[in-house]
């Protein structure tokens, strides 16, 4: 029986009972480690998320302390249980045509211009569990065709959500903002084990690719992309970090290349290398 998750991953509900509690110097330890390996700024604010996501690990563990689980990972050897960690720490909502404008002005500005028959290539950089590839895939679907030469990639930094974004595979209650004529067109609903559930078509999930990478380092040999969706993750990023990692995603777009991010986002002070056409949306001239 395929094994699918009701939520973002197997670990993002929160659960706080039977947790330890955690002092400051502990929290800061691992604000310290997260901050290094994601380059990600963890919140004062986060303590209670922290504590909820990790706390599981130490009772898996019978671990009395977050200082025992922060001794653990940072142990030669323990990488496997590290990149658990990370993981925990880094998953995050997302869901079907999220921030909708943004593919509004996919379908009704960038691909209305692409010349016919030239490929076109995406790039979801924090794809999460893939929500936002296969809505890109639905938009070009939509404009160029399911046969055309477009391709998705989608990337992550952790392996649990990179694992569900490659199966296609959730609950029916997970079709927000999903158009119904969208969701019968693209999705196969599940049968026997698998009722209650609904698959991405595999005309769809056929132009996708999916790779974990760090943002926060050296990027992997990419191609280059037309457009390169960068959304509501440098919310988490301090000021040096979001400089790193835009000008490494810039390097990766095309001449005339579409850099998007979130809403609440904006590259002010970031970068001059993209010009912005739209709030949240910036071009390479």
């Amino acid at each position: 029986m395929v094994q699918i998750q009701r939520d973002a991953t197997q670990y993002n509900q929160l659960i706080m009972i039977d947790s330890p509690s955690i002092t400051d110097a502990e929290f800061a330890q691992f604000q310290k480690l997260i901050y290094k390996i994601a380059g990600i700024s963890l919140a004062d604010t986060k303590k209670v998320l922290l504590v909820g996501r990790l706390g599981r690990r130490l009772k898996h563990y019978d671990l009395g302390t977050f200082a025992e689980y922060y001794r653990m990972v940072s142990t030669p050897g323990a990488e496997e249980e590290l990149q658990t960690m990370v993981d925990l720490l880094t998953t995050n909502e997302t869901y079907f045509f999220r921030e909708e404008k943004h593919f509004e002005y996919l379908s009704n500005v960038i691909l209305a211009k692409h010349p016919p028959g030239q490929p076109f290539e995406v790039w979801s950089a924090a794809s999460s569990t893939g929500e936002e590839i296969y809505t890109i895939c639905m938009v070009l679907a939509e404009k160029l065709g399911v046969t055309a030469n477009w391709s998705v990639t989608g990337s992550d930094i952790s392996q649990s959500v990179l694992a569900v974004a490659r199966r296609g595979l959730y609950w029916l209650d997970r079709t927000r903002g999903l158009p119904k004529e969208y969701l019968r067109k693209y999705c196969l609903k599940g049968v026997r084990e698998n009722e209650g559930t609904f698959i991405i078509a595999p005309e769809l999930r056929k132009h996708t690719s999916f790779l974990q990478v760090n943002l926060n380092t050296t990027l992997p040999s990419m191609s280059k992309f037309n457009v390169i969706f960068l959304r509501n993750v440098m919310i988490y990023f301090d000021a040096e970090t979001k400089k790193n990692v835009v000008e490494r995603l810039v390097r990766q777009l095309l001449p005339g290349g579409y850099l998007i991010i979130g809403h609440s986002e904006s590259l002010n002070g970031i970068t001059n290398c993209v010009k912005p056409v739209m709030p949240t949306i910036y071009q390479l001239p």
